[in-house]
């Protein structure tokens, strides 16, 4: 079976591209060479490049295995803790009780 081809919007695209920057600054900061991180994440040289860059087509799987590696895949559960914005769509359709619900 053909792999299909992944299309991402602009700023889909722009989002990717800084996440992978913001990897790569990760693992400079910690003064950890490419070999070192794709070596403890169990990926190619050529792969951790890809990630660092942004590019489409990069699995999560990839991503979980580099933050792992960096000793930041905590951060990604910290996706969608804050969401503000579905927080507030719910509180639009709690219906208003006179009292508590019983427990």
């Amino acid at each position: 079976m053909a792999q299909q081809k992944v299309v991402l919007l602009p700023r889909q695209r722009r989002v990717l591209a800084t996440l992978g920057e913001n990897i790569r600054m990760a693992r400079l900061r910690r003064d950890l060479s490419a070999e070192q991180i794709a070596e403890r994440a169990g990926i190619g040289r050529s792969t951790l490049t890809r990630v660092e860059q942004g590019r489409e087509g990069v699995s999560i799987n990839i991503y979980i295995k580099v933050l792992t590696a960096l000793g930041l895949l905590d951060d990604l559960a910290k996706v969608g803790a804050d969401d503000l914005t579905g927080r507030r769509l719910q509180d639009l359709n709690l219906t208003v009780r006179g009292r508590a619900s019983k427990k």
